[in-house]
């Protein structure tokens, strides 16, 4: 029998071997006899959603073609995203069943399994799907705090200290992104992916460019303005290149999962996987900059943070499955001090559509608390060709690392210090002005 994470010391030994092929290699039987699985936190992204913005948009404006006939309103869970989610939680079942954390066909109690949202539509949905994969007959209740749409304070990952002191470090960290050039630098370090997006949306025959549109100069301005405001999410101005070409990003990358073919999904263009991954990475980069300077990640991921440590020190709890947003998984990895990482076969390089970070707590054979955070997703071809998900073909396992802290010989944390992450966590918050 197979299951689900790495063994780190694996990767220690194996380290010839490419980290994609090592981050899919599973848990040996002796592993799990000697460590007892006794609960998950998993912090999911929703899956596959339709652009935040219609064709009537900017977004449609900039480009002469026609964007993908989405089977959803915008911003809200597509039907393939459905399916793919519902194989996630189908394959999740296997690995619960697989390490003894459930039985097979499982009913759940209040105490056991939690299964939370933020009260989005595309993140509802996507609880739902991973559910009826995960526990097909067992029952199970998604709470969720309002009624669709709405932002739950538990996800929105908005700033809840604000002062000059905070806005003060909070641009420094940003700037330092860029270098001495600053917020300029970051830009210009991602000028050819700027170039690309706009040669591949044909900006030049855009009803845009046919208007000599004004909007059009934002291509070119590199100097994004940073808002921080107190209870809003950290923001930028329009008219800088990366807040408009942002979209664009986002739509790419959701019309490559969703189109099969990908030369229709590049608007005719003949991409490279490389290629696709510069597309990707004008969004990772604007999350990274609003999302990822440590005194802002701190201030947006307190309520995650805390709500995920408490979970971890329910003593009844076995599974506890939280959906919200790529921001979410970005500020909370920040906030816990994982090392940078950058995920093999994946186009978005930290937190891919429907990615998880799972926390797993284990028992030793010593009796001592152990634990492991990894970052679980369907990589590109799993995606695209939709494929079913089990132990002999899992979805990609990539080990997060905590900056200083080290593994035991199986490659797992003490619990403790996982834990005392998460303490470190909610103090930095609280000693933010």
């Amino acid at each position: 029998m197979k299951n689900l994470f790495t063994s780190l010391a694996l990767l220690v030994i194996l380290s010839g071997a490419s980290m994609q092929s090592m981050a899919q290699q599973q848990r040996s039987q002796e592993f799990k006899d000697r460590y007892k699985l006794k609960e998950a936190v998993v912090l999911s992204r929703h899956n596959i959603r339709a652009p935040l913005s219609d064709s009537k948009s900017a977004l449609g404006r900039m480009t002469p073609h026609e964007w993908n006939k989405w089977t959803a309103g915008k911003s809200e869970l597509t039907l393939r995203g459905g399916v793919l989610e519902t194989q996630m939680g189908q394959y999740f079942r296997k690995w619960a069943v697989d390490a003894g954390l459930f039985p097979e066909n499982y009913s759940p109690t209040a105490d056991d399994l939690n299964v939370i949202a933020n009260s989005m539509q595309r993140c509802i949905a996507t609880a739902q799907y991973f559910s009826s994969g995960f526990m097909p007959v067992g029952g199970v209740t998604v709470n969720h705090r309002y009624t669709p749409s709405k932002m739950d304070p538990l996800f929105n990952p908005q700033l809840t200290k604000v002062s000059p002191e905070f806005v003060e470090t909070a641009m420094k960290q940003i700037s330092d992104m860029g270098g001495k050039k600053g917020i300029v630098g970051i830009n210009e370090k991602i000028r050819p992916d700027y170039e690309l997006m706009i040669d591949v949306l044909d900006v030049n025959d855009s009803p845009m460019a046919k208007e000599k549109d004004p909007y059009l100069d934002a291509f070119g301005n590199y100097n994004t303005e940073i808002v921080l405001e107190k209870f809003k999410e950290p923001a930028m101005k329009p008219g800088s290149a990366l807040k408009e070409l942002n979209s664009a990003s986002d739509a790419f990358i959701l019309q490559y999962y969703e189109q099969p073919d990908s030369v229709k999904a590049a608007f005719g263009h003949k991409l490279t996987r490389k290629d696709w991954e510069r597309l990707a990475h004008v969004k990772d980069t604007y999350q990274d900059v609003l999302f990822t300077a440590p005194i802002v990640a701190t201030n947006v991921a307190y309520p995650l943070i805390q709500y995920m440590y408490d979970e971890l020190r329910s003593p009844d709890r076995k599974f506890t499955f939280l959906v919200g947003h790529d921001s979410n998984l970005s500020s909370v990895a920040t906030a816990l001090g994982i090392d940078e990482y950058e995920l093999p076969d994946a186009i978005e390089k930290k937190t891919p559509i429907g990615s998880e970070i799972v926390v797993e707590k284990f028992v030793g054979p010593d009796g001592k608390e152990y634990g492991d955070i990894n970052i679980v997703y369907q990589s590109v071809n799993q995606l695209k060709n939709m494929e079913l998900l089990d132990l002999d073909n899992p979805p990609v396992i990539y080990p997060l690392s905590l900056k200083g802290v080290n593994r035991n010989a199986d490659g797992l944390y003490d619990m403790a210090d996982i834990l005392t992450a998460f303490e470190n966590a909610i103090a930095a918050y609280q000693a933010i002005p």
